[in-house]
């Protein structure tokens, strides 16, 4: 099958190689104004601009008129937690009233909150909400995504969630990347115990993940009261020893070294960011690691922002991702990540769709497939309402402006 889209106002993110941006250079965002867009069998074959399309030998099955419309990528989603089990909004009440992480945790909240709804359930509910999840982010423009596990903190419980996640890769065309985060926090029946736990991790779930390839990355929440820097180090090259390149959660609430040692480990990605010293940043921008900012989470928790400028002035590689989950950023809403990032991190329009397209690709490793406007790659689209401008996209932060999605040459 062979469609065309005709008539394009702006097609956004058009490239002839992959290369991941920083500084400057992700702020340069290459457009073709009143294009077309030819799809064959799913992947990107052709573009140019509408006079050129008389030379064009194709004969097409479907045609699209996008008079008026901006194309461009679909969102890359780089972080999220969308398998789980429940909501928490309760919790979120309970923070309205001025009660800390602490005493929310000390009510059965948080972390556990989830793992213990998460474990009582079935993976075909796990299996049917996560599919309802994703069927909602695609909508909202979401093209390919890396999901992690984390919430089941038991054996039983962490492969299933890896499972489900499996289910959600064989079923769905959108594309997407698998991480083990079973170092999320520790059970409450290993509170005294933590290296039972590690070696829980250790010895029984990494390798039935490597048995299965129920996974892609490998990661570990390091931040105080929750994983030490020995500790993230050991889990990692544990999860490298099987072939599962890490991620780290670092950063969040403290600046603990976990950014030096994600670096170190060359790390695909480093994720959150919020506490970042000069030291944490000089380290990512000697490095091919990507930090990974989460302005969504800040914004849910009242946290101080990424500090998104610093990290792009100094030459650090960044993407933007919604770090979708039930506790700290209840939405998997990518448009709404870009315009915080713009609103909130003082991040240009450009800038800002660059880290959520085609840096948020090399944050999962799927550039080749995912996050620009480039012949081969998997035709993953957003075609807007008709808008005035690319900076309309984030300034217009309330509206929904997209008209379609295509998913792998189909229209959602």
């Amino acid at each position: 099958m062979t469609t065309i889209l005709t008539n394009i106002t702006s097609l956004v993110n058009v490239r002839e190689e992959n290369v991941l941006l920083r500084g400057a250079a992700l702020s340069e965002l290459p457009v073709i104004n009143n294009a077309y867009l030819v799809i064959e069998d799913g992947v990107i074959a052709d573009y140019g601009v509408m006079d050129d399309l008389i030379h064009t030998p194709w004969s097409f099955t479907e045609s699209y008129d996008a008079s008026g419309s901006f194309v461009m990528p679909a969102w890359c989603d780089s972080h999220t937690h969308l398998v789980f089990a429940g909501s928490r909004e309760e919790e979120f009440v309970y923070k309205l009233q001025g009660m800390s992480y602490a005493e929310i945790a000390a009510k059965g909240g948080g972390i556990l909150n989830s793992a213990a709804k998460l474990n009582a359930a079935t993976e075909d509910e796990l299996f049917n909400a996560a599919w309802t999840r994703l069927q909602e982010v695609v909508k909202l423009g979401t093209g390919a995504i890396e999901i992690k596990s984390g919430y089941g903190l038991s054996v039983e419980g962490e492969l299933k969630m890896l499972r489900v996640i499996k289910r959600l890769k064989e079923k769905s065309d959108v594309i997407i990347r698998s991480t083990f985060l079973g170092a999320h926090t520790f059970p409450l029946e290993y509170k005294e115990n933590r290296q039972g736990y590690i070696d829980s991790i250790l010895y029984n779930m990494l390798p039935v993940i490597a048995q299965e390839e129920l996974a892609d990355y490998i990661d570990v929440f390091c931040e105080q009261g929750f994983f030490s820097l020995s500790e993230t180090e050991l889990i990692c090259k544990a999860g490298m020893s099987y072939g599962l390149k890490p991620k780290i959660h670092a950063n969040q609430l403290s600046a603990t070294g976990a950014v030096q040692l994600g670096v170190e480990l060359e790390a695909v990605s480093i994720d959150h960011l919020e506490m970042m010293d000069e030291d944490a940043i000089q380290s990512l921008v000697g490095s091919n690691t990507i930090g990974t900012l989460l302005p969504t989470a800040a914004f849910f928790l009242r946290m101080p922002f990424q500090p998104a400028r610093q990290l792009i002035d100094a030459g650090a590689a960044i993407a933007l991702a919604s770090d979708y989950n039930p506790g700290s950023s209840p939405s998997g809403n990518m448009n709404l990540v870009v315009a915080f990032s713009c609103i909130q991190m003082k991040m240009l329009p450009q800038e800002a769709i660059n880290a959520a397209t085609i840096n948020g690709a090399f944050a999962m490793e799927v550039q080749d497939l995912a996050g620009s406007i480039s012949k081969g790659k998997v035709a993953n689209l957003i075609v807007t309402k008709p808008i005035p401008s690319l900076a309309y996209l984030p300034y217009s932060f309330g509206s929904n402006l997209i008209d379609k999605v295509m998913i792998k040459g189909e229209w959602v």
